[in-house]
């Protein structure tokens, strides 16, 4: 058996193994022996699997002290006396002339101290933002309702907000583009438009069997971190800086802070020890509070904490972005894509943030895991009056996927076939003899597991049994309807922006042996410190507990990317290997030297140094080597490799793998009422060799949920004067435990990644989202079997399919 055609009953690693002993030795007897590793896995040469800590399930390495109420975040932090507080004033305009603000009666109240406006940013007025297009306070116009024009401070939180209210702003209302619609038609863009084409899509469409047409759009997503934004600035001797953020990206809140101050970056250290959930909602626009409040700081020569309330988090900042999609596909009798012509327009609100990135993200996945051999995709970024979206777990992936799948369901559909058989008749092919291995973007898929993964979930799933199941109790069931489906994610590993694949970290081994490790990632519950720890730990042969990751720190090592698109094991956790194989390397040496031996017969592992003449505790050998002045320290650098990108055409290898995986959703509808249900929810994901199983099954399983949140349930609803009318708990429902299906299984491809990534591992960040999408197909499947007319014609399902999105598609609910 080739290695890498996996046995079809090979169930390695699954949530219900980990959970429940009972079903994990009946999922071993029905796996029966487990496949070997895959071709180009790294040979176990490896001390035995119980003196390793990657590839188990450790806990998380705060989960004890957030249990206990001991993690520290920022607003946890001990204040230095004299500390302030900051409270926004924000635009109660969609766009309009800021003629004045009038802060008299603010400033009248008791414990204000201050109001900071545009006219106090001693450097430059605008952010540091790639595109430049953003203020730091609103100058002399508003952009959308929510801006922040400027800041009020005060003696505490309480008076701040108080006095905001006694601000009186003088705006003149000017004309606000709200809609996608409205900005196509006016041009309205924050970036030129962008166009990927391969072959002749015109003609492919005119030579097609069949061809259908259509266009829905998909809804933003707010974030929803538990920890809200929140930044604490404090001024230090001499002109520099100590900028606590909740971010993703330390080293761009650094460059921004110091932009804004008029100072040079070493000026600035940024901290952060963790975040309260970020899911790319930080990325960016955690910079926005630690510029404002270190410009309320530098005013009044004070310590300002600046944190938003959940209101204020939901007008201030941007959300995924909304997307409107029209296409045109051909097709022949048994669904395979001949033609297809695709625009995209993308709702990016008032500024560019990271739109540009976002929407080259969607052009790359609108293929998701099929071959477009004659496509031509156009994608507008469209300017409108609101908050500047900007990434969201997945940057545009999910908005990509989401078509092409929508599509394939309307031709299968159309043709009276199942959807899994079309999707299989799209796939990229096994390898290169196929001649269906090459995107759009001029990328060769070599990796495509696909053939083998599908086929095996659909047995897992009982697929074909439970699908003549539920078109059997259809057709007796004339008010609740159920539908099912499969769909895959193939997802691409790398910053599109080849320059952020980089990372930098430290280690250290002290005296006594214990480690401690920083690098340029930052942790926000994702679990990046606990399996970074894990890798250096197996790097020095050391136990777990002997390693410690510090707080992310741009002091200590520079210019780092940001902890975003799923890369943040990949980069940080080589570096960290890097840096620790270089002490061990060193240590080694002084081994050999003691004992007349090569470097290479050295071991560490299980806390002691093997050479082929003596066993030493770890401990023991720091001791001696520091005694004889061996470096026990080290940097650690990684570069991304083989990747490379030409942004001007958006073709090139902007990946270095890709992630793949499929879900299976089974869900029940009430066509009377809208009101919708996931029953049953089926995954098989490939994360590589795994560093941390639980973590891993963990971000599944978030992945997913939040993905099937932004399907379901999560609506942002701007009123016709772009007013965010859902902006609370209240208005906008995420999902909750009780809308976790009751069969909720979650296994783990086995094979290793086939490039030389650390410990084999694949990232696992973003790729499940997009296994929700199952969901969502699943809703449309549901729809079609509910309403009157045919089961032929497209499903148009706006989503989130909200109770009254479903209605409209079931043809009950009109406008």
């Amino acid at each position: 058996m080739n290695q890498r055609e996996l046995p079809p009953n090979a169930v390695p690693v699954s949530r219900d193994a980990v959970d429940d002993p009972v079903v994990a030795a009946a999922d071993a007897h029905a796996a029966g022996p487990q496949p070997q590793a895959a071709a180009g896995a790294v040979a176990a040469t490896a001390p035995a699997p119980s003196l390793r800590a990657m590839g188990q399930s450790h806990i998380h390495e705060s989960a004890r002290a957030q249990v206990a109420g001991a993690a520290h975040y920022i607003d946890d932090l001990p204040e230095v006396k004299g500390t302030l507080y900051a409270a926004p004033i924000l635009s109660t305009v969609a766009h309009g002339r800021l003629n004045g603000v009038d802060a008299t009666a603010a400033l009248a109240l008791p414990g204000v101290r201050g109001v900071v406006l545009a006219a106090d940013v001693p450097g430059d007025k605008l952010l540091a933002a790639f595109a430049h297009d953003e203020p730091v306070f609103a100058i002399d116009t508003v952009q959308h309702i929510g801006q922040v024009i400027g800041l009020v401070v005060a003696d505490s939180v309480m008076q701040a907000r108080r006095a905001v209210r006694a601000v009186k702003l003088d705006i003149t209302p000017l004309p606000a583009v709200l809609t996608v619609q409205d900005a196509l038609q006016a041009q309205s863009y924050v970036l030129p438009p962008v166009f990927v084409r391969r072959g002749d899509a015109a003609a492919g469409l005119d030579a097609s069997q069949h061809r259908l047409s259509g266009q829905f759009e998909v809804g933003g997503q707010e974030h929803f971190y538990l920890e809200g934004q929140i930044a604490y600035a404090m001024p230090l001797e001499q002109r520099q800086w100590w900028i606590y953020s909740s971010t993703q990206h330390p080293g761009e809140v650094q460059h921004w802070v110091a932009h804004a101050l008029a100072i040079d970056n070493h000026a600035v250290k940024v901290e952060c020890r963790r975040m309260g959930g970020g899911f790319g909602g930080k990325e960016t626009q955690a910079g926005h509070l630690a510029v404002w409040a270190a410009v309320a700081a530098n005013k009044l020569g004070r310590p300002v904490k600046l944190r938003l309330d959940r209101d204020e988090d939901f007008m201030v900042t941007g959300k995924r972005h909304p997307f409107a999609y029209e296409y045109d596909v051909g097709f022949d009798a048994t669904g395979r894509i001949t033609g297809l012509k695709l625009q995209m327009a993308a709702n990016c609100g008032f500024s560019a943030d990271l739109s540009g990135p976002v929407a080259d993200r969607a052009v790359f996945h609108s293929d998701n895991a099929y071959y477009l051999s004659d496509v031509e995709i156009a994608s507008y970024r469209c300017k409108t009056n609101t908050q500047s979206h900007t990434a969201f777990r997945g940057f545009g992936g999910p908005q990509g996927v989401i078509v092409i799948e929508a599509i394939l369901g309307d031709i299968a559909r159309a043709l009276g076939l199942d959807a899994q058989d079309v999707r299989l008749a799209n796939l990229y092919g096994k390898d290169a003899s196929e001649g269906r291995n090459v995107t759009h973007y001029q990328m060769t898929v070599e990796d495509n597991i696909l053939h083998a993964l599908l086929p095996q979930l659909e047995r897992d799933a009982d697929y074909r049994e439970r699908q003549a199941a539920i078109a059997a109790w259809n057709a007796t069931s004339p008010v609740l309807k159920r539908g099912l489906a499969i769909t895959p994610v193939k997802f691409g590993i790398s910053f599109t922006a080849t320059l952020f694949n980089q990372a930098g970290a430290l280690v250290h081994v002290y005296t006594d042996g214990s480690v401690q490790v920083n690098h340029g990632g930052t942790e926000m519950g994702q679990g990046l410190h606990t399996k970074v720890a894990q890798i250096v730990a197996d790097e020095l042969g050391v136990p777990l507990s002997r390693v410690l990751v510090t707080a992310s720190d741009t002091s200590k090592v520079p210019n780092a990317s940001a902890t975003a698109a799923s890369s943040g094991t990949d980069l940080n956790g080589r570096a960290a290997q890097f840096a620790a194989r270089n002490v061990r390397d060193n240590l080694a040496s002084f081994v050999c030297g003691l004992d007349g031996c090569g470097a290479g017969a050295i071991r560490f592992e299980g806390g002691q140094v093997i050479s082929p003449k003596k066993v030493r505790q770890f401990d023991d050998v720091v001791k001696e080597a520091y005694a004889n002045r061996i470096q026990l320290w080290s940097d650690g650098f990684y570069r991304t490799p083989k990747i490379h990108y030409d942004k001007a055409t958006l073709t090139g290898r902007p990946f270095y793998y890709f992630a793949y995986g499929a879900a299976c959703s089974e869900v029940v509808i009430d066509t009377l009422t809208g009101e919708s249900r996931v029953t049953r929810v089926d995954i098989l994901h490939d994360v590589g060799h795994s560093i941390n199983p639980a973590i891993d099954i963990g971000q599944i399983e978030g992945g997913f949920v939040q993905g099937m949140g932004w399907l379901t349930t999560e609506q942002l609803v701007w009123n016709d004067k772009g007013y965010l009318a859902t902006h609370a708990p209240s208005t906008y429902k995420i999902p909750a435990t009780g809308d976790i299906p009751a069969h909720f299984r979650v296994n783990l491809w086995p094979e290793a990644n086939r490039e030389d990534n650390v410990g084999g591992s694949k990232a696992v960040g973003e790729p499940p989202f997009m296994l929700a999408i199952s969901v969502y197909e699943a809703l449309r499947n549901a729809v079609a079997a509910g309403r009157e007319g045919g089961p032929g014609r497209p499903v148009v399902l706006t989503a989130p399919a909200t109770a009254e999105n479903v209605l409209r598609a079931l043809g009950r609910l009109m406008d």
